[in-house]
This record gives structure tokens, C-alpha cells and sequence, in this order.
């Protein structure tokens, strides 16, 4: 029994400081062009509160939040609160997601996309660099530049839009907690939707 209840303890140290690295990490610069050419670095913003939303338009757990509005209101959201939220596509040429600089200009306007910039990463580079994995990969990366959040949207894994209301938006709450001057109270989820589509 004792020696069951050391493993116990041990793992859940181990847990506790998984987070603490995850809450710890200084998120890495990068430079990345958007659809116009122009060129945004990650150090643009320091000492700002910086959301990173990996994305791809033909995902459905992506349409899920688009279709309805439901993520531009909340990059408006985040936008009023001082927030610069920078969406990024990885997708590789000639696979989902994929688009051109002139689709993501469409794209922006028919969706009344209200991100900072809409970031062009077909290489996946950058995505590499975070670990992003899918789409949509959500991170906060508070004010001294660290990762104080990574993983999914919110808390009920679906492509069901029916669901969004009745989900634990993690984002929202790492951001607000944030700016209340608070500890992340979440650090890490299991992130959920589509597989980045890297190049093979």
C-alpha cells in the first residue's frame, strides 16, 4: 500500500511539473509573411498577451467555429482587450487547406475575419517549432513571452457548432485569467480537429 501511494505522489509531481515547464516555456520568435507579403515577427508584440491559432478552412472542427461567427467574435473579443491574436495556416501546397495569398484575402473579407494577421506557414515550420499538431491548436503566450496556454479551444471535442455554448472556452478563460493578474488555473489540454497537413 505505501509503496502504491509513493507512485501515486511521484506521478502527480511529475504532472504538476509538466505543467509548470508548459506555463514556463518562452515561446519561440518566428517571422512569417502574410497574404499581402508583409512580415510579422512574434517580437512584434512583446509585452503583449498573444493568441496563436493554427487553422485550416476545410477542417470541419475549424467550420465549426467560423460558420457560425463564433471565432471571429471571439479574436473581436480579444482584440477590445488588447489582444493580438495572429491565425496561422501550415497547410502544405496542394493539400486541405491550402490556400493562396489572394484565397486568404477572400477568405478574411467572406468571413469577416477579425485576427491581427492571418499568417502564411506552408512549410510548417513554425507549427514544428510550436509542436502544433491540429487544427485548430490554440497558445497564449502571455505578456514576459511564455507559454501560459496550449491545447484545445474549449473543453467538449465535437465538430457540432450546438456545442460551442455549453464548452469551457479554455482561450477565454487563459486570457482573462491573464489580464486579472492571475495564474493560468489551465495550462495544457489535449488539443482536438484535423492533423496539420504537413508536406510529406
Amino acid at each position: 500500500m505505501m509503496k502504491s501511494k509513493w507512485i501515486r505522489l511521484l506521478a502527480l509531481a511529475g504532472a504538476l511539473l509538466g505543467l509548470s515547464a508548459v506555463n514556463a516555456a518562452q515561446a519561440p520568435n518566428f517571422t512569417l509573411p502574410d497574404a499581402h507579403g508583409n512580415e510579422h515577427s512574434l517580437s512584434d508584440h512583446a509585452g503583449k498577451i498573444v493568441v496563436l491559432e493554427w487553422v485550416n478552412h476545410g477542417c470541419p472542427f475549424v467550420r465549426k467555429f467560423y460558420a457560425g461567427g463564433h471565432m471571429q467574435a471571439l479574436q473581436k473579443e480579444m482584440a477590445e482587450k488588447g489582444v493580438i491574436w495572429l491565425s496561422i495556416n501550415s497547410s502544405a501546397q496542394g493539400l486541405q487547406g491550402w490556400m493562396t495569398p489572394e484565397d486568404h484575402l477572400n477568405a478574411i473579407e467572406e468571413k469577416g475575419i477579425n485576427a491581427h494577421a492571418v499568417l502564411i506557414d506552408e512549410d510548417g515550420t513554425v507549427a514544428r517549432r510550436f509542436n502544433a499538431t491540429v487544427t485548430p491548436h490554440m497558445f497564449v503566450i502571455c505578456t514576459e513571452g511564455n507559454i501560459a496556454y496550449q491545447g484545445a479551444i474549449d473543453s467538449i471535442r465535437s465538430t457540432r457548432a450546438s456545442d460551442i455554448p455549453n464548452a469551457r472556452n479554455h482561450v477565454r478563460e487563459a486570457v482573462t485569467e491573464l489580464l486579472a493578474g492571475q495564474p493560468v488555473s489551465v495550462a495544457q489540454t489535449q488539443p482536438y480537429g484535423c492533423t496539420i497537413k504537413f508536406a510529406e
